[in-house]
């Protein structure tokens, strides 16, 4: 019998450790999701920009200028521009949608990740489409994804967000993404500014959406 206690009492503090445990994980970690797209660098750090002649231009004209100053330009990276397909067929690049903010959001209908965070695109879809483009991208590869799978996925969960279609893998392999959900934020001249690997919650969502269209995100605590 008491040994039969012992073992209740071993059970009941588990599930107060991990219950504990929940607790903290859902109070800081989109803490941590905010603070990464904070900055650029970890958008920039994984694109794959290639430019050297760019990068002597600067380097010759920060020295007429403060390091400062110098840095800051250092820091606005273009976005590469890639290809992806409508779901006409219709060819589309990610410069066409330069002059408004951009996010740009890697996905697949398997992805679990994926699916959980969809619905807050979505909404935030519906609430800021007419001044921030949102690019659904999928990972149309022809085999774990096809244009049907993805198609019916979308159809049947009744999103409004514009899906493209990554069906020649250009936008996947400009950006080096290995894992998904990937989401970008990119200003209304094309600089990537921030970077999210992984889900995001709605917070960190709208966290980005208003450093890419200068709203500020400073009420976003």
């Amino acid at each position: 019998m008491k040994k039969k206690i012992g073992w209740i009492v071993l059970a009941l503090g588990l599930v107060v450790l991990i219950a504990g445990a929940s607790a903290l994980y859902n109070k800081y970690s989109a803490e941590v999701e905010t603070e990464r797209l904070m900055t650029a660098d970890s958008a920039q750090a994984e694109i794959k920009e290639e430019d050297s002649e760019e990068t002597a231009t600067e380097a010759d004209e920060s020295a007429e200028t403060s390091e400062d100053a110098a840095d800051d330009t250092q820091e606005l990276v273009m976005a590469p521009d890639f290809t992806v397909y409508d779901a006409d067929g219709n060819a589309m690049n990610l410069s066409d949608f330069i002059g408004k903010p951009t996010i740009v959001n890697f996905w697949a209908s398997w992805c679990g990740p994926c699916q959980m965070e969809m619905p807050d695109f979505d909404e935030y879809y519906k609430e800021y489409g007419e001044n921030v483009n949102f690019l659904m991208v999928n990972m149309t590869d022809g085999s774990q994804e096809t244009l049907e799978s993805a198609k019916e996925f979308v159809e049947n969960s009744g999103y409004s967000f514009p899906v493209y279609y990554d069906t020649d893998i250009d936008a996947a392999m400009t950006y080096g993404v290995n894992s998904i959900p990937s989401t970008y934020f990119i200003d209304a001249e094309g600089h990537a500014i921030a970077r999210a690997q992984g889900m995001i919650d709605a917070d960190t969502l709208l966290y980005g959406i208003k450093m890419i269209s200068g709203e500020g995100a400073e009420s976003n605590e």
